[in-house]
């Protein structure tokens, strides 16, 4: 079947099957930011925004998309890059393989929430696993982050 979204702010044809994940169609799109390691929506390493909402794209059906809106992280270069400096100084980084869904969370919790407390943060981003980190330099990225953005975190 063809569906047809608006990808990063630029319509996009494409041809999928009725069963394919949206994952799938991003990365024959040439999207490589999102990346597929759990395959099963508990990792969050695939977010993308699905009309500004993080998404898992392994679990949404690629055919739910006809009509959506569609970001990634290439959309967001000049922000993504202003919170990774925070991720390298917090040692946050390491393999990266879940930077880019991280990212697109912690990217989308500024725009979401008003309250930055630790608890709303580390609810916020429960979603997102990594297997390097431990998540503390990570947590300690985004409170250096919002409060150098004029988002004052509590301790997270």
């Amino acid at each position: 079947m063809n569906i047809t979204f608006v990808l990063n702010g630029k319509t996009v044809h494409a041809e999928t099957a009725p069963d394919e994940n949206l994952l799938s169609v991003l990365r024959r799109c040439g999207v490589m930011s999102v990346k597929c390691s759990c395959d099963t929506a508990n990792c969050g390493c695939c977010t993308v925004w699905v009309n500004g909402k993080p998404t898992l794209s392994c679990a949404y059906p690629a055919p739910r998309a006809d009509g959506q809106e569609i970001t990634t992280l290439e959309a967001l270069t000049e922000e993504a890059e202003s919170f990774a400096a925070y991720m390298a100084d917090e040692g946050a980084d390491q393999c990266g393989f879940c930077n880019p869904g991280f990212v697109m969370n912690v990217l989308a919790m500024k725009r979401e929430l008003t309250d930055f407390t630790e608890e709303n943060v580390r609810t916020y981003l429960a979603g997102n696993l990594c297997r390097c980190t431990g998540f503390a330099s990570q947590h300690r990225a985004v409170a250096a982050w919002l409060k150098n953005t004029g988002r004052e975190a509590a301790e997270v």
